[in-house]
C-alpha cells in the first residue's frame, strides 16, 4: 500500500478561532512538506484555489456562505511546485486540483504546466521525480465567473449544472491537446450538443428546450441544442514545446465516466478520488478506467486514483491507547463540525455523513486497523493531516507516527491476512 500527503494551506479559524497570518501558513506548509519528504510519502498533494473566498461572500451568488478565512492559499500551483521540489529531495508533486476554466482557461493553463516541467528538468536533470497535474471545472464556480465561465443567455442558464460539465470536456480537450504539442484551431474542438441524455429528469430537459423555443422562435421543442463554443482561436500551439512530458503524470478531478473517456482519447488521464466517494463509486470507477486503459494499450492500477482520506491520529506521549483513542475521536468531532458548519447548504448531507465514515480516527493501532478494513491492498492512501489544525507541530508528530507506526503495522496486518 502506498501513502501520499494532502496539504490544504486552508486560511480557516482554528477549534479556538485563531487565524495564522499568510506568512505563518506557509512557513507551516513547508516545515510539513519537507517533513514528508524525509517520511518518505510519495506525493505532495497541494491544495489548489482561486480568488478570495470570503471577497465573494458579498456577491449576488455567494458559495459557501458561511465560511470564514480562505478555503486555500495556493493560488499559482506552478510557483508553489517549483519552490517545493527545490526544498525537498524524494518527494514527487501534485495539484488538488487545479481549475483549468480559471485563471485564464485551458489555454494559460498548458503553458505554466509546460514552463513547470521545462525549468523542473533545468534544476533536476537526473531526477525521476514528476508532476502530478490533478485539474478539474473546479469546485466553486465563483473562481471561473470573472473569466466568463457563466451563462451567455437563458438556454445556458437553465442548462447550467449539466452545461458546466460540457465547457469542462471543452476545455480539457484543448488543455490535453496543448500540452501533447500539437498545433490547432478551434475549429477541431469539442462540440457541444445538449440532449436529453445530458440531464437528469425529463422535466429538466424540458426546461432547457423550452428555453431554446422562447430564444430561437422555434415552432417545436428541439431533440438536440448546439452551444457555441467557449473558446474560439485561430491555429495555435504553446511554448515551450521540447519540455520533459514524462515527467508529467494527469489526473482528472470527475467521476463522470463521460468525461474520463473523452479525456483519455487524447492522453493517459487518471482519476482524482474525494474523500466523500461512495465504495460503489470507486469500484465501478476502477473497472472502467481498467477496461479504457486496456483500450488504449496502457495499463490501469488501483494506485492510479489515489484516495483522500482525513485522519486524526493520536499517538501522544503521557497517554493510554485507550485515551488516545477517545482524545481522537473529540478531535475529529470539533474539526469535522467546524468544516460542515462552513460548508453549509453546499454539499448533500448524505455525503457528508459518509465522510465522517471514511475518515481514519483513533491511535496508531486503531488507524492500521481502519486501513486494513476499508482500503485494498494495492491502494494509494492520500493522508489529510492539516484539516483544521494549524498547530504545526501536532501536525508533524502525527504525520511522523503515521509513516513510522501507521505504516509498517498496515504492511504486517497484510501479510499476516495474506497468510491466513
Amino acid at each position: 500500500m502506498e501513502h501520499d500527503i494532502f496539504l490544504s494551506i486552508s486560511q480557516t479559524p482554528d477549534e479556538n478561532g485563531y487565524i495564522p497570518t499568510e506568512k505563518e501558513m506557509f512557513q507551516n506548509y513547508f516545515q510539513q512538506v519537507e517533513l514528508a519528504d524525509k517520511l518518505g510519502f510519495g506525493v505532495a498533494w497541494i491544495a489548489q484555489a482561486h480568488l478570495s473566498t470570503e471577497a465573494q461572500q458579498s456577491n449576488s451568488r455567494p458559495v459557501v456562505p458561511h465560511w470564514k478565512g480562505e478555503v486555500g492559499l495556493c493560488t499559482d500551483f506552478p510557483q508553489l511546485a517549483l519552490e517545493t521540489f527545490r526544498r525537498t529531495n524524494e518527494i514527487d508533486v501534485g495539484s488538488a486540483v487545479v481549475s483549468i476554466l480559471a485563471s485564464g482557461g485551458p489555454i494559460s493553463q498548458a503553458e505554466r504546466i509546460a514552463n513547470t516541467l521545462q525549468f523542473l528538468e533545468l534544476n533536476e536533470p537526473n531526477s525521476a521525480r514528476k508532476l502530478h497535474v490533478g485539474f478539474s471545472a473546479g469546485r466553486f464556480e465563483f473562481m471561473a465567473r470573472p473569466y466568463g465561465i457563466e451563462a451567455r443567455n437563458a438556454v445556458e442558464a437553465s442548462a447550467w449544472p449539466a452545461l458546466r460539465g460540457q465547457i469542462f470536456m471543452e476545455a480539457g480537450e484543448i488543455f490535453l491537446r496543448l500540452l501533447n504539442g500539437e498545433k490547432f484551431d478551434s475549429n477541431s474542438t469539442y462540440e457541444t450538443i445538449l440532449t436529453r441524455s445530458n440531464f437528469r429528469s425529463d422535466e429538466d430537459w424540458k426546461t432547457v428546450q423550452e428555453a431554446a423555443v422562447e430564444l430561437e422562435g422555434l415552432d417545436e421543442l428541439p431533440d438536440q441544442i448546439p452551444i457555441h463554443k467557449r473558446y474560439n482561436f485561430e491555429e495555435l500551439k504553446i511554448v515551450p514545446q521540447k519540455f520533459p512530458r514524462h515527467r508529467l503524470e494527469l489526473v482528472a478531478g470527475t467521476h463522470d465516466p463521460r468525461a474520463q473517456e473523452f479525456l483519455n482519447k487524447f492522453a493517459p488521464v487518471k482519476v482524482f478520488n474525494l474523500s466523500i466517494t461512495s465504495p460503489e463509486v470507486i469500484e465501478s470507477t476502477h473497472e472502467r478506467m481498467n477496461n479504457l486503459f486496456e483500450e488504449n494499450g496502457n495499463s490501469w492500477h488501483r494506485r492510479d486514483m489515489p484516495r483522500t482520506s482525513f485522519v486524526f491520529l493520536n499517538a501522544e506521549e503521557g497517554l493510554t491507547p485507550e485515551q488516545q483513542t477517545e482524545a481522537a475521536k473529540e478531535e475529529a468531532e470539533r474539526a469535522l463540525s467546524a468544516y460542515w458548519n462552513a460548508l453549509e447548504g453546499t454539499i448533500d448531507p448524505n455525503k457528508v455523513s459518509k465522510a465522517a465514515n471514511n475518515a481514519l480516527i483513533g491511535n496508531p493501532q486503531d488507524i492500521a486497523m481502519q486501513i486494513v478494513e476499508r482500503f485494498h491492498p494495492q491502494d494509494r492512501i492520500m493522508a489529510w493531516f492539516d484539516f483544521f489544525n494549524h498547530n504545526s507541530q501536532r501536525v508533524c508528530r502525527n504525520m511522523t507516527a503515521y509513516m513510522q507506526e501507521v505504516a509498517p503495522l498496515v504492511e504486517k496486518l497484510l501479510e499476516e491476512k495474506n497468510e491466513s
